[in-house]
C-alpha cells in the first residue's frame, strides 16, 4: 500500500467490525456444503419414489424436522463457539430436548407395537444403509465448517468440533431424509440419530487437532 492510500485510509477513522460476520461466514459455508450434499444424494440415492404422495405424511416431514433443527441448533452453537469465551449452553440444552422428545415417542411407539413386530419397526429395511449415507453425506459439511472455524477463533476446540460435526449431521439427515423411505419413529430415533452421532463425534476428535491455535 502506497503512503497516500495509507493516509486516505487512516482519514476515514475507524471502520466497524461486522458483529456478524462469524455466523455468515458459517452460513455460506454450510449452504453450500449443503447443496453439494444434496446434490451427491440425488446423484447416488435420487428422491424417493413416492415423494409426491409422502409429503402428504406428518411422518415424513418430522424426519426432515428434526435433523433440521439438531443442525440449526448446532449451527448456533458453532457460531458462538468460535469466538473466545462463549458458552453456547441453549444450543445444547436444544439438541438434548429435541433427541429426548423423538426417544421417548418412539418408546411409546415400541410399547404399543406387538412383540412381534417391534423389530422391523426398529430396523426396517435400510438400518446401515442409513448411518452409512448419513455419515458420508455430513462430510462436505463437516470439511467447510472445519475450514470457517479455522478462519475464526475457536478457543474450545472439542466442543467446537464436536459442533460442527453435530451440524454437519443434522443437515446430511434432512438431505437424506428425502431419499428415505423408513416411516417408523423408532428407526428415526435410533438410525438417524447414529447416523448423526458418527461426524458429531468425528468433529470432536479432530477439534482438538485442526481446530487448536497455534
Amino acid at each position: 500500500m502506497k503512503t497516500d492510500e495509507l493516509v486516505a485510509l487512516l482519514a476515514r477513522g475507524p471502520v466497524a467490525a461486522d458483529a456478524h460476520a462469524p455466523e455468515k461466514r458459517l452460513l455460506a459455508a454450510t449452504a453450500a456444503a449443503s447443496l453439494l450434499a444434496l446434490g451427491a444424494m440425488l446423484a447416488a440415492l435420487g428422491l424417493r419414489a413416492d415423494l409426491s404422495t409422502a409429503v402428504a405424511l406428518p411422518m415424513f416431514w418430522l424426519k426432515l424436522l428434526m435433523p433440521a433443527a439438531i443442525g440449526s441448533a448446532a449451527f448456533v452453537a458453532c457460531a458462538r463457539l468460535s469466538r473466545p469465551g462463549a458458552r453456547p449452553a441453549a444450543p445444547w440444552a436444544a439438541i438434548v430436548a429435541a433427541l429426548a422428545m423423538v426417544w421417548i415417542a418412539s418408546m411409546v411407539d415400541i410399547a404399543m407395537t406387538p412383540p412381534a413386530d417391534r423389530h422391523a419397526l426398529v430396523f426396517g429395511q435400510s438400518a446401515w444403509l442409513c448411518v452409512l449415507s448419513v455419515s458420508a453425506l455430513s462430510l462436505p459439511v463437516l470439511a467447510g465448517g472445519f475450514v470457517t472455524l479455522r478462519l475464526l477463533a475457536p478457543t474450545r476446540p472439542v466442543l467446537a468440533g464436536l459442533a460442527a460435526g453435530a451440524l454437519a449431521g443434522g443437515m446430511a439427515a434432512t438431505v437424506y431424509a428425502l431419499h428415505c423411505s423408513e416411516m417408523a419413529l423408532p428407526f428415526l430415533g435410533t438410525w438417524y440419530v447414529i447416523g448423526m452421532a458418527v461426524p458429531a463425534l468425528a468433529g470432536a476428535l479432530l477439534g482438538p487437532r485442526l481446530l487448536r491455535w497455534p
